[in-house]
């Protein structure tokens, strides 16, 4: 069924399911970093666990993205999205009910399975249920709605810190899927569900797949221990990440088709890709934490001043894409992740009783814009790159790959910027150590623009920009839905 009006009733509803069910995984990777310092309190929790409360979550859901709109397409999107919503609903209860940080990690891990379930889903019953003279709006109305949720997630997750408590950033989930998944099994159609007609699942590409990022994010949290485990961790991390390679080369119905980076556009986006968001995963990390650690704000404080760089990007994300429209993407894709660099290197200002307007504003200004002049032509350039029946996979693959980099950066740069693990208890050794984040972090986004500069090439005439155009996001590129027009060499 593809012929729902978007000002019809049903399109209403469609569209309020798939607001809200992308809205919490959304908000739920913006809220969290907030209300680290506090979890560490309650749950004396090591830095590790701080670390580890982010990335269990990264963990299962880059891993499993891919092949969670794998699903969608065989036993129907809206059966998957369901389940995907009311799995997440239940991590998020178990989350808030932790009694310890081991077990919010492992609700953590299993609210990333949720999220991979729903978040390609909801771009996917948009694109399957609404008639094509609709579609574009209803993406754009989709993609703007995210954006105010994740522009609203830091400011929401320190009210909730402040007031009724941490717990309730994850308790804040459940009743969002109380209304969500009815509304979607009354409202909207099914679509995909193809059964054994369609392509066998590459169970085994997304396992080999998430146990190397596993074990190498356990290598390098646990690396200040120096201890065997660690080690074979580490190597065990590798293996997985060549037999991953092997697999897919080897397999008929790959999740990630190595010929797809026969596309040197497509690989060396995916480059960029990897050192922006890798950066841009350690900083937000990092900000949240030196801002109530080190400044003195609270978590309603430092969520709020959080709020300029995902406000620019739901406000001038178009005008961006509109611009790479006419000077092509090697442009801003050297010039955005440069002024991301020195919207970090302003941050090494930001320390004890930083003042908000003279140290931390003009900061977050320089970064919102470098990032206002990345996304949007990173997408659009993914996208041009391969064959337009491609399109989806190059999304989901580059989505993956930017949080699969965050994961990584969350897991290295406290080791590599010397942070013990009682760091965040100590306002001193934690803001010598975020100075040298921040410039880690610079050098990613220098790096990812010199690879721009020295590979992007200009896109043909007539390649369109993507339809998620007002886009929020702090954390991953968006899932794009409408194909290129044209293919790159």
């Amino acid at each position: 069924m593809s012929d729902v009006r978007l000002a019809s009733p049903q399109g209403k509803w469609i569209l309020l399911t798939t607001v809200l069910g992308s809205s919490m995984a959304m908000l739920d990777s913006t809220v969290v970093n907030v209300a680290l310092p506090r979890i560490g309190r309650d749950l004396d929790a090591d830095l590790a666990a701080l670390q580890w409360t982010v990335n269990a979550y990264m963990l299962t859901l880059a891993g499993l993205i891919l092949l969670g709109g794998s699903l969608g397409d065989r036993y129907g999107r809206r059966r998957i999205f369901v389940v995907g919503v009311v799995w997440f609903a239940a991590a998020s209860l178990l989350c808030g009910l932790a009694p310890d940080a081991r077990v919010l990690v492992a609700a953590r891990a299993l609210q990333g399975v949720g999220g991979a379930l729903l978040t390609p889903g909801s771009l996917a019953l948009i694109q399957a249920s609404f008639h094509p003279d609709d579609r574009g709006r209803a993406v754009g109305l989709w993609s703007g709605f995210g954006g105010i949720g994740a522009a609203v997630g830091p400011f929401l997750g320190g009210w909730l810190v402040d007031g009724p408590g941490w717990r309730w950033v994850f308790l804040l989930n459940v009743p969002v899927a109380l209304l969500c998944a009815p509304i979607a099994v009354r409202h909207v159609p099914e679509s995909g569900g193809g059964g054994r007609g369609h392509t066998r699942f590459d169970v085994l590409g997304a396992v080999l797949g998430a146990l190397a990022l596993a074990f190498t994010t356990y290598a390098l949290i646990e690396a200040r221990t120096a201890s065997l485990t660690v080690v074979l961790a580490a190597v065990a991390g590798v293996a997985c990440g060549v037999a991953f390679v092997v697999v897919e080369r080897r397999r008929p119905d790959p999740m990630m088709p190595p010929d797809i980076f026969a596309s040197r556009q497509f690989t060396a986006v995916n480059l960029v890709t990897l050192c922006v968001y890798a950066a841009f995963g350690g900083f937000f990390f990092l900000a949240a934490l030196q801002l109530q650690v080190v400044s003195g704000y609270s978590a309603l404080g430092a969520g709020t001043a959080l709020l300029p760089t995902t406000a620019l990007m739901l406000l001038f994300s178009a005008r961006s894409g509109a611009l790479a429209d006419r000077v092509g993407p090697r442009l801003p894709l050297t010039v955005g992740p440069l002024l991301c660099a020195a919207g970090m290197l302003l941050m090494l200002r930001v320390g004890p009783d930083a003042d908000y307007v003279a140290d931390v504003l003009p900061a977050l200004l320089v970064l919102g814009l470098g990032m206002v002049a990345l996304v949007a032509p990173l997408t659009a350039t993914v996208l041009a790159s391969v064959d337009v029946a491609r399109a989806g996979l190059a999304s989901g693959i580059n989505n993956a790959a930017a949080r699969a980099a965050g994961l990584i950066a969350v897991a290295s740069l406290p080791l590599v910027a010397g942070m013990g693990e009682e760091a965040y208890r100590s306002p001193g050794a934690f803001d010598e150590a975020f100075g040298t984040a921040m410039t880690v972090c610079a050098g990613l986004l220098v790096l990812g623009a010199g690879v721009a500069f020295a590979t992007v090439r200009p896109l043909p005439p007539g390649c369109t920009r993507p339809e998620c155009l007002h886009h929020g996001s702090v954390t991953a590129p968006p899932l794009e839905g409408r194909p290129a027009r044209k293919r790159l060499g």
